[in-house]
């Protein structure tokens, strides 16, 4: 059931702000109705007791804005997100229009044959680089409905690799949305419980913007925020810590983003031993990550109210923001029977005090 979602869910463009068509692809998958906000954040709410639980994952990905229309009929974008400059050149991408269609296109790479040295082994700034739908006038592009403001997202991918892997696009954070939906099965199956608020939020990539929204209205005692971890098992990233494909699902220990944006999260001690002991319930790995760079909406979500309980869990993914994340089936199939163990686990006397 992961594997099918995560594949359809991966297939479908949605762009930060854009988040609609998947939206609508996850509310059909959802075992209840789910209702939307202005955001167009989807919640699904399971009545329990309290505390309170907001479980919550990220819809959009991240891409282009179109930003200008040259005369020739090629095209100038923005980078929405952490879009990695030294990976676009060359890079196949859709351009979703307001009707529903999707335009190929492609990030013009210069002709080898025409580089000069100086050029070789510099990275195009992304103000420099032009998309090539193959229209040849601006009056074509217009035409074909592409404007300022049409978003832009890697051509979607699914490559099933060796060892239940899969590479594409929009792993993140299509993995969480295809794991909270298994959740949310095992949800409707449950006796008893505390109220868990099942949340597929938008605009991660555009400044944490969508989930922020919710948990004011939700007001939860209690966030679990899921994403990817940074996998540590490639020659590039060993020194990022011990985050192993295959090895079980993650929870953040230490996040700080450091880059401009100076916030992050230190979980709560209560929910850090909860998951350690639901992790042995499960029968699951439990792998520890404790990184700088790295900023998710649960950030901002801890500080709703009079502050919520905060933990961030998630999946071993290798090649963050580029057009082929890797991730391993069995992480996430680990990760869906951490959360309900965990879930199951939260009742009354569940203290949310961070020490006594």
């Amino acid at each position: 059931m992961i594997a099918d979602n995560l594949k359809a869910l991966m297939q479908i463009p949605g762009l930060s702000g854009h988040e609609h068509r998947v939206a609508a692809a996850i509310s059909k998958r959802m075992p209840i109705t789910c209702e939307t906000d202005t955001l167009g954040n989807l919640i699904a709410t399971f009545p329990g007791s309290n505390p309170s639980v907001m479980l919550f994952t990220h819809m959009d990905q991240l891409g282009f804005i179109v930003r200008k229309i040259e005369d020739d009929g090629l095209i100038r974008i923005h980078r929405m997100g952490g879009v990695p400059e030294r990976a676009l050149a060359s890079q196949s991408v859709v351009l979703s229009t307001a009707d529903g269609r999707d335009i190929p296109g492609v990030i013009a790479n210069k002709s080898h044959h025409a580089t000069q040295m100086d050029e070789k082994y510099k990275v195009v700034r992304a103000a420099d680089l032009y998309i090539d739908t193959g229209h040849s006038t601006k009056a074509a592009v217009e035409k074909a409905g592409i404007s300022i403001g049409t978003p832009v997202t890697y051509v979607p991918n699914v490559v099933e690799l060796a060892e239940g892997r899969i590479a594409g696009t929009s792993v993140d954070d299509r993995a969480g949305c295809a794991v909270l939906l298994d959740v949310a099965n095992c949800l409707t199956r449950r006796d008893g419980g505390p109220t868990v608020h099942i949340v597929f939020s938008t605009q991660e990539e555009f400044n944490l913007r969508g989930a922020l929204s919710a948990a004011q209205a939700l007001k939860p005692d209690i966030a679990i925020q899921i994403d990817l971890m940074l996998a540590s098992d490639t020659p590039d990233a060993v020194d990022l810590g011990e985050m192993y494909l295959g090895c079980g699902p993650g929870m953040s220990m230490y996040s700080f983003h450091g880059r401009g944006t100076l916030n992050g999260v230190l979980p709560h001690p209560a929910l850090v031993s909860l998951f350690e002991h639901a992790a042995k319930d499960a029968g699951v790995g439990l792998q520890k990550s404790a990184q700088v760079g790295v900023l998710t909406d649960l950030s901002y979500v801890q500080h709703v109210g009079k502050g919520v309980a905060a933990i961030d869990l998630g999946f071993p993914m290798r090649y963050s923001h580029s057009s082929l994340e890797v991730c391993q089936l069995s992480d996430l199939e680990d990760l869906a029977a951490l959360l309900v163990a965990g879930l199951a686990r939260i009742g009354p006397d569940f203290l949310l005090k961070r020490w006594v």
